[in-house]
């Protein structure tokens, strides 16, 4: 258990920390903004701001360094999807490239719903149907579970 315990200070201390210095608050908080915005291109699940990769790292100091050339955030999510395309984007722009990807889901709901009930009410007009054979035996049924009461 000591073991563990150490190996866990140990790991954690040999763990990288990305310490920045920013000029001012407001610079800090369009840094976290754009970080958690865009995409790894390496991780595909991951924000840059969780990211360990290489590709991480150097886009967070791409990110920094463009902010701090002045460029606005609109200017710096553009130069990044130019350089790596709309896949850095959490949420890709609304241009006909991606027109399907934002219609998708609520088209595939609205077409599961409608399947849904088309078979909820085909399944209503069709009538179970018993033969006679069937009838006696359910008729048997019901008058025995009658008179166990």
């Amino acid at each position: 258990m000591a073991l563990v315990a150490l190996w866990l200070i140990a790991s954690a201390a040999a763990a990288e920390v990305e310490v920045r210095d920013f000029a001012s608050a407001s610079e800090r908080e369009r840094y976290r903004a754009l970080i958690e915005e865009l995409r790894c291109p390496q991780c595909q699940n991951q924000n840059l701001a969780a990211s360990d990769a290489p590709i991480a790292q150097d886009l967070r100091a791409e990110v920094l360094r463009l902010l701090r050339e002045g460029r606005s955030d609109g200017e710096i999510v553009d130069h990044l999807v130019a350089r790596y395309g709309d896949f850095v984007r959490y949420r890709p722009a609304w241009q006909p490239s991606t027109y399907l990807l934002w219609i998708a889901p609520g088209l595939l709901l609205v077409i599961a719903g409608g399947v849904w009930l088309w078979v909820l009410r085909r399944q209503r007009r069709q009538g179970v149907e018993l033969g006679a054979e069937q009838r006696a035996a359910l008729d048997r049924l019901l008058d025995a579970e009658r008179g166990d009461r």
